[in-house]
């Protein structure tokens, strides 16, 4: 993986050196091994290099054909390169390099931009075509890699990182207070939005289509779509899914550098990292990290398929300086998140980076294979309202409210009074409410007069409205992952892998995402999502049944949280100055009460917790990214 960045002048513009130079240079923690540049009228190109695959100088970047016609910056890893090459070969392409870039190249020359339907892989990519006067911006399908834009009045710029952008002096950085609205419900800022005014990301599946004029095209190349007409029997689908999972790890290995693999001690990984075993044959390097409280901590676990599936194991107990280190987490992730295993994440590729510079994770398997308690819910819901009105409202309502809701990971209490909350409302968009920390009637009591004016008629919620309505999926379920593929995974779960890799130099490859698996995935029946007693990632369970150790079977999900009520509590009196001194707040976009009475609260529950976080996360990113 790579940072690219460039700019495109409008109307004879010319591309200034200058600039397309400081923004390369601002992306340099992605590409520790070299520096590239391609200046030529309207068009500038940069590229910082991690060298992978073909790490000697043919592969440097920006890269062009023979006549310098058509220029590339590409960051990812097409893992089909090899055959598509062959390919290429055989209609008579010749080749200068053992890298996939070039294959981008020559695949443009023999099928135009559709070539990129040809592509398995991870990547974000610009190329420009001098002849054509246009310039693609192109990004994977499933958003697996970044990349973001902003349109001035004479000029382009593009980048891997929103940081690179802001090189431009002349942009403005403003916040966009629709992004901050939806912000404060998902903690995450949806796509194509971010959190600064003009910067936009290129969706997952589509590509921009840019002229010199300054006309801008949006494409969809694609989208996922399910299969539910027919049921080829369970050992059809757990022979085929088993068969291409393991096709999709071992394309995932290709590399000319040593490679490792995150392990949490949960089901996906641990499975990843019994196919590489088997695949490498021999000791795969296995990354974990855990909290020094004891109920965040998965470290046990993970030891334990690391001596089933005899990996070289590291591992690392972390009991972290909030103070000190969510700063650089926040300067890399760019946007603020109430999701605080980012701070896990950092220091889980901090420790992997010391010994590799690629690793395989498993994350997307939920996302496809319904990995999620949230996916149990709509069932659980259609039993609940078969209770009497006056039971639900005035009997478990009131009991649910007055359970204890402690700082431990996901406790009952916690879980109970969210179903309560939201289980009235429809399932899809109770669905959206599940993760979510302020709902619209906190948000607002928050909010000053200029930002209550500009979120005026919104509700998160709608958000998902149009995706629901897209997807030709018609079981509930289905329904459900495919939501969770176009909000949560690319805007939560890929970001925080990217930055946070990448924040170290270390790439993070995602084999559950391999386009084949999913699509599979979007075929494979529901009922062998969520199996027998409601067993959630049934078939992945059944496929790694004889791979993995019982108890990781067995065991329930927990994910990678961590404790955020000790954290905050332990360093309020930074939580308490950091926000109240913020830029944000002095821009007096929330009301000052609202928030002191907040964090006065300090219940150290989970749901404050989040709330708080998040507002902690947004104060330090405006004092970084704001003017």
């Amino acid at each position: 993986m790579c940072g690219i960045s460039g700019v495109l002048g409008f109307g004879g513009a010319p591309a200034s050196p200058a600039i397309v130079r400081a923004m390369t240079a601002a992306l340099s923690h992605r590409g520790p091994d070299g520096e590239g540049h391609y200046v030529n009228g309207p068009i500038g190109l940069g590229h910082r290099r991690l060298a992978i695959l073909d790490p000697s100088p043919a592969g440097r970047q920006p890269m062009s054909t023979e006549s310098g016609s058509v220029w590339i910056t590409y960051n990812g890893e097409i893992y089909n390169f090899r055959e598509l090459r062959a390919i290429l070969e055989g209609r008579g392409h010749r080749f200068r390099s053992n890298s996939d870039t070039e294959v981008i190249l020559r695949a443009y020359e023999e099928w135009g931009i559709e070539c990129i339907h040809q592509f398995n892989g991870m990547f974000a990519f610009a190329l420009w075509d001098r002849g054509r006067g246009r310039l693609w911006l192109v990004r994977d399908r499933l958003g697996i890699k970044p990349l973001f834009y902003a349109l001035l009045s004479d000029r382009l710029l593009f980048a891997s990182e929103i940081k690179a952008l802001l090189c431009d002096r002349t942009f403005e950085r403003r916040v966009d207070p629709i992004a901050l609205h939806h912000y404060l419900s998902l903690n995450y800022v949806p796509a194509p939005l971010t959190l600064l005014k003009g910067v936009r990301q290129v969706l997952p599946g589509h590509y921009l289509a840019i002229d010199e004029g300054g006309r801008v095209e949006e494409h969809e190349y694609w989208d996922l779509r399910f299969e539910e007409d027919g049921d080829r029997g369970d050992a059809f689908y757990l022979e085929a899914f088993e068969a291409l999972l393991r096709d999709a790890v071992h394309a995932h290995l290709v590399s000319d550098v040593p490679l490792g693999a995150f392990l949490s001690g949960g089901l996906d990984s641990s499975g990843l990292v019994s196919f590489m075993s088997e695949l490498l044959g021999g000791p795969v390097k296995t990354f974990s990290v855990g909290f020094s409280s004891r109920s965040y901590s998965e470290l046990g676990f993970a030891r334990r398929v690391a001596s089933a599936c005899g990996t070289e194991h590291h591992e690392r107990e972390l009991a972290p300086d909030i103070s000190r280190i969510l700063p650089t987490v926040v300067r890399h992730a760019e946007e603020p998140t109430a999701d605080a295993s980012m701070v896990g994440v950092y220091y889980l590729a901090q420790l992997a980076r010391e010994q590799v510079k690629l690793v395989l994770s498993g994350d997307g398997a939920d996302e496809i294979l319904a990995g999620y308690e949230t996916y149990l819910a709509p069932e659980v819901i259609r039993w609940y309202r078969k209770l009497p009105r006056w039971v639900r409202r005035g009997v478990l309502g009131p009991l649910v409210r007055v359970l204890p809701e402690s700082g431990r990971k996901m406790s009952v209490g916690f879980r109970l009074r969210r179903f309560v909350r939201w289980a009235e409302l429809d399932p899809e968009r109770a669905h959206a409410a599940w993760r979510i920390s302020f709902d619209e009637a906190e948000k607002r009591r928050l909010y000053g007069s200029e930002l209550a004016e500009a979120a005026q008629g919104l509700d998160t919620f709608d958000l998902y409205g149009p995706v629901f309505a897209k997807t030709n999926a018609g079981h509930p379920l289905n329904r459900l992952l495919y939501a969770d593929t176009r909000f949560y995974l690319p805007n939560d779960m890929l970001v925080k892998m990217d930055r946070m890799g990448m924040a170290h130099g270390l790439e993070v490859r995602v084999p559950y995402l391999d386009h084949r698996v999913v699509e599979l995935a979007a075929r494979i029946p529901p009922r062998l999502k969520i199996g027998p007693g409601h067993t959630r990632k049934y078939l992945l369970k059944q496929v790694l049944r004889s791979r993995v150790p019982e108890e990781i079977l067995r065991r329930r999900k927990e994910g990678f949280l961590p404790p955020v009520a000790l954290w905050l509590d332990r360093h309020w009196e930074f939580v308490a100055d950091t926000i109240g001194s913020s830029r944000i707040m002095k821009a007096g976009l929330f009301r000052a009460e609202a928030v002191r009475e907040l964090l006065e609260r300090r219940s150290g529950t989970i749901g404050w917790g989040l709330q708080v976080w998040g507002l902690l996360s947004l104060a330090i990113w405006s004092d970084l990214y704001l003017d």
